[in-house]
């Protein structure tokens, strides 16, 4: 008993000697999309912060491709040291694997480490939509089933998530109209062929400031920092329980270090409290985020169980 005793505490002692080194060389973290995509911007900007903490640097490695899963199982494949991370997010990790088969698991595959930002999303129609509020809109498209249509950016897209968790909670039955990519969802609804989606608030805001679409409220139940005037979908349409947005933050391979990723999540943290960051996510119409390993770990959980349940219920199955 005194040696089991002895071997764990040796080996708890040289975890939090290996955290307290760390790191001494180059950190890569690898984007699973192009470069200016949301979640490669939001790495960098944090990936500055941690550069000028540790004073090491953190090198954003682009490798799109496949939807994320290209990116992502060069982590899954890297070794658990901590000098590989993954610019995680929903798409990948909490949509994909429900949908097709993906190269990994990402329950078992990935240790979490940090959330770095939430990215609300938007009900936007063209100005001329015969709705004053969302009130309205949901009692109109309610009232005539399958006369209108949404675009989403594509078949199992995050975006198309979250319009199907919205029919479904308001009771509304209306015609999908995929894209490949959110652009021209949301420029043919601009141009009046298509009625209504859900986009990021990224991508609509400027269009609605513009006056070139019309929004209705956005999909989280704290109002987005970039459309400070426009109120939750929760509330406008009197939706209790409709909360939603895409999640971004770092991920590493599965059995790198709890104390590792802990100090990575406290300076994360603390990179969160920075006027300049914050000013810089709201610009991108992102939402400042942080957690502990724990935490993103039952996010990660609760998200692929909550997107099974909406693919279940919509019937959504993409070519393969």
């Amino acid at each position: 008993m005194a040696r089991l005793l002895i071997f764990v505490l040796a080996v708890a002692f040289a975890g939090a000697a290996c955290a307290q080194q760390y790191p001494n060389r180059a950190v890569r973290i690898i984007v699973p999309w192009p470069p200016g995509q949301a979640t490669d911007i939001a790495a960098r900007v944090v990936a500055q912060r941690l550069s000028e903490v540790f004073g090491q640097p953190f090198v954003a490695d682009n490798r799109p491709g496949a939807g994320g899963s290209i990116g992502t199982e060069a982590v899954v494949k890297a070794a658990p040291d901590g000098y590989t991370l993954l610019a995680a997010s929903s798409g990948p990790i909490s949509i994909m694997p429900n949908l097709q088969k993906t190269p990994y698991e990402p329950l078992r595959d990935l240790a979490p480490v940090s959330l770095t930002a939430r990215a609300p999303f938007a009900l936007v129609t063209n100005p001329a939509f015969p709705a004053a509020n969302a009130k309205e809109f949901v009692a109109l498209v309610r009232a005539n089933p399958d006369k209108y249509s949404f675009s989403s950016s594509g078949t199992g897209a995050t975006a198309h998530m979250f319009i199907e968790l919205f029919n479904s909670m308001a009771g509304l039955k209306a015609r999908h109209v995929p894209y490949k990519g959110s652009v021209p969802a949301i420029t043919d609804i601009m141009n009046g062929q298509i009625d209504y989606t859900i986009e990021t608030v990224a991508a609509v805001g400027p269009h609605v400031n513009s006056g070139k679409l019309k929004t209705f409220g956005v999909t989280t139940v704290r109002r987005a920092a970039s459309l400070p005037d426009v109120p939750s979908l929760a509330e406008a349409a009197e939706i209790p329980g409709y909360d939603a947005a895409a999640w971004i933050g770092y991920a590493a391979p599965a059995g790198t270090p709890l104390e590792i990723r802990a100090r990575l999540a406290a300076e994360v943290q603390k990179a969160m409290e920075s006027s300049e960051l914050r000013a810089r996510y709201r610009s991108l119409g992102l939402e400042p985020a942080a957690s502990t390993p724990e935490e993103m770990g039952a996010l990660m959980r609760s998200e692929q169980e909550r997107y099974a349940t909406i693919i279940r219920n919509a019937n959504i199955r993409i070519e393969q």
